[in-house]
């Protein structure tokens, strides 16, 4: 009875380490950060990535449905101060459903990827109907957000 206590016992030790050094995403209003509001960003990301931040690639796209044609945009990522933040630039059309797409990636943390869909709602990032992936959004992920 001894030896399954202490094993039921060491067991959370031994999960932590797998959790250390995630490679997370969060976003958020850019009028936090000074250096976000020069460049005209609409929106701020912030990576964490324990062993190398400066490496962590965000790539933003714009999806969207416009006069019922679906349309996929680039947009800007404008690195900014520390390593791992960034902002986001308003790239997309007035008209139309549009949801910001955010992928994280970092070498360090190899095919693994997080993300974030936003919905955009008359041309007003919404923050909180933000939806965090542990992968790149899949389709119906996406049509989700328009939706």
């Amino acid at each position: 009875m001894k030896i399954l206590t202490k094993s039921l016992c060491a067991l959370p030790l031994l999960a932590a380490p797998s959790f250390a050094g995630a490679l997370l995403l969060q976003v958020g209003n850019p009028t936090s950060n000074p250096e976000a509001a020069r460049n005209h960003a609409v929106l701020l990301a912030r990576t964490t990535a324990c062993h190398s931040p400066g490496e962590t690639k965000i790539v933003a796209t714009t999806e969207g449905v416009v006069n019922g044609t679906r349309k996929s945009l680039p947009l800007t990522v404008i690195p900014l101060s520390p390593d791992g933040t960034f902002g986001v630039t308003h790239e997309w059309p007035a008209e139309g459903t549009w949801a910001i797409q955010l992928v994280a990636t970092n070498p360090e943390y190899q095919n693994y990827a997080t993300s974030v869909l936003i919905p955009v709602r008359h041309d007003s990032v919404q923050f909180p109907a933000a939806k965090h992936y542990y992968h790149a959004p899949t389709a119906a992920e996406v049509s989700s957000a328009l939706n």
